[in-house]
């Protein structure tokens, strides 16, 4: 049991510093592409075919570039593809999630408040739901809706939203956001994968047969990029909110993420405004800042499983003592009791009246105003309880 604890902590470690690093590559070059095609300009010395160029400067030296409409009338004798960025943060992100949520299901992915499903089930709802949500989206990209832009974002906005709504009410609230970020960035990959990159090589066939390139294929490309885009700032929200337990573990949890699903793509339009040269919309940042309030607000409803605004008249420090030993001492220990732990969970130890006291404020965050811990309340730790230790706190949590 030490040795598989041991190895799954180090295959955490190492999908997930290979999944931040292909992320930053990634959503790097997406972004340099982006605000180049934005900030394009006609010039009356440029080939035929040819949208528009940019100077730039960087590193000592200076660029010319310039972007054909469809492609260029021969095929250059190197081409350079921008793919492997996003398959291998899919790829890290996949093994990252089997490692953390799948084999620990238990604890991260299941909530048997919701429903009572065993690892094999949650895993298998978990991967299905990732792959019908990109089917439902790309079936939708196809159809006539595809045409009115607008209407086509509002109705994938409340697919999303609808979707996080549901998965609060199956699965952990971590499991829940986690299961949200990797259906966008499931979405976001197969847009690269089975669109942009097959349409390009379609390109590139075409050219090679000496044939002129079908111009709806670098459109329908440009859709789903421009799609990625937007969604690249909600994606990274989502990734990061299974750290904070104020976001993923509170009564509102799936409200949180429709607000940053929101927030998102409205910040990414300020920057892609001023980029293409036009009137900074700064009104996007009263908007961002409404949002983060708004966030801050529904963060401090508390977990679901306290159903009372009313804290209880006293609470003793026998009585959050008793709690914090029954429902979270069996992993926070010196010689943690819980099979699958091995070592207390970040070096967090509240065996003894002191560690407790010591890790207070700790205790508050992730198990009285919110519901992160006990991971999967494997503990069935009640909403009363989180009531008490939450009184205690609040009137100071000071040594009785």
């Amino acid at each position: 049991m030490m040795w598989q604890s041991i190895i799954t902590d180090w295959l955490s470690l190492g999908f997930r510093w290979l999944h931040i690093v292909s992320a930053v590559a990634w959503i790097g070059s997406s972004f340099y592409f982006i605000h180049l095609d934005l900030s394009l300009k006609p010039a009356a010395d440029l080939p035929e075919g040819v949208q528009g160029n940019a100077w730039q400067v960087h590193g000592g030296g200076f660029y010319r570039i310039v972007k054909y409409l469809v492609a260029p009338r021969a095929m250059p004798d190197e081409l350079t593809w921008f793919k492997w960025e996003a398959y291998t943060t899919w790829l890290s992100g996949i093994a990252l999630m089997v490692v953390v949520y799948y084999l620990d299901a238990d604890l991260f992915l299941i909530d048997k408040a919701h429903f009572d499903l065993t690892p094999l089930q949650a895993a298998a709802f978990s991967a299905g739901s990732l792959a019908l949500a990109w089917i439902l989206y790309d079936v939708a990209c196809k159809t006539g809706l595809a045409r009115n832009e607008g209407l086509l974002a509002f109705g994938g906005y409340l697919f999303l939203v609808g979707l996080t709504y549901a998965f609060t009410h199956v699965l952990s609230g971590r499991g829940a956001l986690n299961q949200i970020g990797a259906i966008v960035g499931t979405i976001m990959v197969a847009n690269v994968f089975l669109v942009i990159i097959p349409n390009q090589k379609k390109i590139v066939a075409a050219l090679l047969a000496g044939q002129p390139p079908d111009p709806a294929l670098g459109k329908s490309s440009k859709l789903r990029s421009v799609h990625n885009n937007y969604l690249t700032l909600p994606v990274i929200a989502l990734m990061m909110s299974n750290h904070y337990p104020l976001i993923f573990a509170t009564r509102f949890n799936w409200l949180i993420v429709a607000i940053l699903l929101l927030l998102g793509p409205v910040i990414r339009h300020f920057f892609n405004s001023r980029q293409a040269g036009k009137k900074s919309p700064w009104w996007v940042w009263i908007v961002a800042a409404a949002g983060m309030i708004a966030i801050a607000l529904l963060s401090a409803a508390g977990p679901a499983a306290v159903t009372s605004g009313a804290l209880p008249q006293a609470a003793t420090f026998a009585q959050v003592e008793e709690i914090v030993s029954t429902r979270c001492s069996m992993c926070h220990a010196g010689e943690p009791v819980w099979e699958k732990i091995v070592t207390a969970p970040k070096a967090i130890l509240l065996d003894r009246p002191e560690h407790i006291h010591r890790n207070a404020k700790l205790i508050g965050r992730f198990a009285a105003w919110s519901s992160a811990m006990p991971p999967g309340n494997v503990t069935e730790m009640t909403g009363d309880e989180r009531a008490i230790v939450a009184a205690w706190l609040a009137a100071g949590g000071l040594r009785d």
